[in-house]
């Protein structure tokens, strides 16, 4: 399994603070936000705008493999002024 939790706007927009997902062997970070973008039309709109992502607290890039039992972050980029 692998565990996504959703950070800030993005967990408002999706009304959902985690989930768990099945964990497939070669799975990438891009694969598993494809795969969730395809739940429906919010998912969809809500992950695929600029988002940072994290792997085991550790920013990371969308070709990072995961393997199971990994833990997954999505969040938006933090701005301030």
């Amino acid at each position: 399994m692998i565990r996504i939790l959703f950070f800030a706007s993005l967990r408002e927009r999706l009304k959902c603070e985690s989930i768990e997902v099945d964990y497939e062997s070669g799975l990438t970070l891009f694969d598993l936000k494809d795969t969730l973008m395809q739940k429906d039309e919010i998912w969809h709109s809500a992950l695929s705008g600029n988002l940072l992502s994290a792997v085991e607290q550790e920013m990371v890039v969308e070709n990072t493999k995961l393997t199971d039992g990994m833990e997954v972050a999505f969040f938006p980029p933090v701005t301030g002024g």
